[in-house]
């Protein structure tokens, strides 16, 4: 990922020409997606011969000046024979996620697919000699679900001319226009005609890509496969939608976009074992919604391939959640109300959800002014109880007496609201 200061970078520029794009629909209608961040980088797990890296796991080789050469022989135990797509896919079908993108080449270079341009790759390299692309796209298309590849354009810490590595190559006698043309577009070419449809392409750390490079993959891409999306981090204020830095939410974004966020501080496995919670994971999909953008959330399996036991249970008790209160989710938009205290507003083309974090003491949620609804229920138990509301000074009230908050985030659903101004 982008986390570096001269790495990353946040833009809700939008391309016009994307506007129209028929894919954003799903993409709007998605709102939650599983990011996988799968490499050799799980092998030494956070530690070189005995020393921690600095900075997260799938940055190990470039933090710690690891040669090339050095590295690339933990192709050969790269062997998780644990490892099962459809598992895997399973696990995002149950946490509700709608989408799936995975690492087919991080920045250490090494491959998930079966590439021409080089063996430094699962099918060849690694022991076992799987597709990993080729197994997941099968099981997302099996499930439904939308399958997209993260792909490092510009950092590939193994090729000579790529930007990143600066101990093992000089960057003043490097070819990265020969690099763009010679090895990313061949390699994205592979991708994008090899595995039926690709829903986006997730580029990473433009860095100095010129606008011109930018243009060039973004037409290359929708060349291959024109309903295909393209991120932000493309570069230069390009992409079908716009993208934050990791793990960061803004105010009042305008156009599409979509934040990534860790399960636990870190992209590729380490030994950390701070996972954010089922809560903590509902309060930034709801946040992000409210300001009509999507969330990616990531899952980094172990070198044997699995997903660490913990994240799993949090995974399903979002699932759980989403299965309750999904309505207040998918395919929803900003919603009405803004500058709350007690939490955020979506809303449907029927109905305006309130999604509460901060659930009122005294048993009463107070909505902004001019605010007429003509009834309330609570999504988070099965039943729907319904809920009085009444007018009062200052705005309408929902009365919440004796009913209990949700343990993950409660969620009110609104019929017939009318006249709603913003705060």
């Amino acid at each position: 990922m982008a986390d570096t200061p001269d790495a990353g970078q946040i833009t809700f520029a939008q391309d016009p020409q994307s506007q129209g794009n028929p894919a954003l629909r799903w993409f709007r209608e998605a709102r939650f997606g599983m990011f996988v961040h799968w490499g050799l980088y799980a092998i030494p797990a956070g530690y070189w011969n005995g020393k921690p890296t600095p900075h997260m796991g799938e940055w190990i080789m470039h933090d710690l000046k690891i040669p090339a050469e050095e590295y690339k022989q933990l192709a050969a135990s790269f062997d998780p024979r644990e490892f099962d797509a459809n598992q895997l896919v399973d696990l995002a079908v149950r946490a509700g996620q709608r989408y799936l993108v995975l690492t087919a080449k991080h920045h250490d270079g090494f491959c998930l697919w079966d590439t021409e341009l080089t063996t430094f790759s699962s099918a060849v390299d690694a022991p076992l000699g799987r597709d990993i692309v080729g197994e997941i796209s099968q099981a997302c298309r099996d499930r439904g679900i939308k399958f997209g590849l993260y792909y490092s354009q510009t950092q590939d810490w193994t090729h000579p001319d790529a930007a990143g590595n600066d101990w093992d190559f000089d960057p003043e006698t490097q070819d990265f226009e020969g690099y763009l043309q010679g090895y990313v577009k061949p390699q994205l070419t592979e991708l994008l005609t090899g595995y039926g449809e690709i829903a986006l392409i997730w580029f990473d750390t433009p860095q100095g890509i010129t606008a011109e490079q930018s243009r060039d993959l973004v037409e290359h891409v929708h060349m291959l496969q024109p309903y295909c999306l393209v991120n932000g981090r493309v570069g230069n204020g390009l992409g079908d939608y716009g993208q934050t830095r990791d793990n960061e939410m803004p105010d009042e974004p305008a156009g599409d976009w979509e934040t990534p966020i860790t399960g636990n501080g870190t992209w590729g496995f380490t030994d950390n074992t701070e996972w954010k919670s089922a809560h903590e994971i509902s309060v930034t999909i709801a946040k992000a919604v409210s300001r009509g953008g999507n969330v990616l959330l990531n899952v980094g399996p172990d070198s044997r391939g699995a997903v660490p036991s913990a994240q799993v249970v949090e995974l399903e008790a979002i699932g759980d959640w989403l299965q309750r209160c999904g309505a207040s989710i998918y395919g929803t938009h900003r919603g009405p109300f803004r500058a709350l205290d007690w939490g955020w507003s979506t809303a449907s083309s029927d109905h305006v959800y309130l999604l509460v974090e901060n659930w009122p003491a005294h048993g009463e949620l107070v909505l902004p002014a001019n605010v007429s609804v003509e009834s309330a229920r609570l999504l988070t138990d099965a039943g729907g109880t319904s809920l009085e509301v009444r007018g009062a000074q200052g705005g309408a009230v929902v009365d919440l007496n004796g009913v209990e908050a949700d343990a993950v985030l409660s969620v009110i659903e609104l019929t017939g609201a009318r006249e709603v101004a913003p705060l």
